[in-house]
């Protein structure tokens, strides 16, 4: 079994290539999960989609034959050639897949790097793939350690200290835009995360925020918890041109916001697009200042430089979790083995004994002598090959290390096993 990773990320894509290979709900992640453990060689998988990266978490048997497989279906729902996303994708396998899933889930692949965001969107997707069927043991162990290790990142470091996100990273920019939120009009567009974080870092500066959503009780909702108000989504065109900010960050998959849908306005209008797909299709111009995901990445840098020193604090951490994991994994597979192996050592020694013993060739009273002489002469025989499968065998590799004994020593006429002591 190998564990193989595929990354879309803003590191090696542009906002309009996640946008092609973004899944915008859960029924277009659940059908591209089925035609992904449709293939032989792809046991369990988690499909990871946020408006800065696409991940695909796979346990499969075959890393090329899955790679392959993986990127012919992205092909497909992006409509881009395998060529151009093989050039562009991040393609991790064993230590280096969950090395990367330990980095993402630590935020430290983050665009902000530190934001809390992104372990919650990792637990969504892992409920999904779970809930349906998509990802078992393998993966579980992979994701729960995972949390533990962004746990430990978070505890031990400051790199969270000033929690931030693509939503309070793009209210810092509009802040500077326009000095003070102090009494200034706001619409924010959406009911998602990003749209309630949105509301209540302005609410907690003094903006006049106003919540619009398709599903308007959803819209009134976080008005409640955020002190804003809502109005109806009817109104989009109208408020356009009547609101100097506006963030959005909807699930729409076609812009919700058009040229032909723009007013004159005596004002500077900023618009805060933090969507993928694109809620904005207009660009800036005559007044308007349009801001993408992309175009924040001048606070971003800041951020990551202030948290330079965590960042390699939480990567060392990073590694030694990932190493502990594999040993954890090696640990699981070989101790039964090993068991095994001393306790099919054992049931041999047992029945050579009691034949020797019923033939005559020693006499009973020394049957207990027998026994120990032959369980002593089984651990000394036993115990350097053992110690050599727990201390030096390749965690990468336990797997055909294990396939290989198990069948050297796979016998299912094996009556039970009586040991000569219960320890080993």
């Amino acid at each position: 079994m190998h564990y193989l990773v595929i990354s879309f990320s803003h590191k090696n894509s542009t906002l309009v290539q996640r946008e092609k290979l973004a899944f915008v709900d859960d029924g277009a992640k659940k059908e591209m999960l089925l035609r992904i453990n449709a293939h032989p060689n792809i046991h369990e998988s988690i499909l990871l989609s946020t408006c800065n990266r696409i991940e695909i978490v796979c346990s499969c048997s075959h890393i090329e034959e899955a790679t392959e497989h993986l990127l012919a279906l992205l092909s497909v729902h992006s409509k881009s050639s395998i060529d151009e996303l093989k050039s562009r994708a991040d393609i991790f396998d064993d230590y280096g897949a969950i090395h990367h899933l330990f980095s993402v889930a630590s935020s430290l692949d983050s665009m902000v790097v530190g934001e809390t965001q992104i372990l919650g969107q990792l637990k969504d997707a892992f409920r999904l793939c779970n809930e349906n069927g998509y990802c078992g043991l393998k993966l579980s162990r992979a994701l729960l350690a995972a949390q533990k290790c962004a746990a430990e990142i978070r505890n031990a470091t400051d790199i969270s200290s000033r929690p931030v996100s693509i939503a309070s990273v793009a209210v810092s920019k509009a802040r500077e835009c326009v000095e003070t939120f102090q009494g200034k009009k706001v619409l924010v567009i959406g009911s998602g995360e990003m749209s309630v974080i949105t509301c209540k870092h302005l609410s907690a500066q003094g903006a006049q925020v106003c919540v619009m959503n398709r599903t308007r009780s959803k819209a009134e909702a976080i008005a409640r918890e955020c002190g804003a108000t809502a109005r109806a989504y009817e109104d989009l065109e109208a408020a356009l041109n009547e609101y100097p900010i506006l963030f959005t960050a909807t699930g729409s998959l076609s812009p919700i916001i058009t040229e032909e849908m723009i007013g004159e306005c005596s004002f500077d209008r900023y618009w805060f697009d933090m969507a993928v797909p694109r809620d904005i299709e207009c660009e800036s111009g005559n007044g308007i200042h349009v801001y993408r995901v992309d175009d924040l990445k001048e606070i971003v840098s800041a951020n990551i430089a202030m948290r330079e020193d965590e960042a390699r604090t939480s990567f060392v951490l990073v590694s030694r979790h990932a190493n502990a994991f594999f040993e954890w994994l090696k640990a699981l597979s070989i101790e039964p083995l090993i068991k095994n192996i001393y306790e099919r050592a054992y049931h041999s020694a047992s029945e050579e004994a009691a034949r020797v013993i019923g033939k005559g060739f020693i006499p009973k009273e020394y049957q207990d002598e027998l026994h120990k002489a032959a369980e002593q002469a089984l651990k000394r025989f036993l115990h350097p090959i053992t110690e050599q499968m727990r201390c030096n065998a390749d965690p990468l590799r336990t797997d055909a290390l294990i396939e290989a004994l198990s069948f050297l020593i796979k016998d299912d006429q094996t009556p039970p096993i009586q040991k000569f002591h219960k320890g080993m």
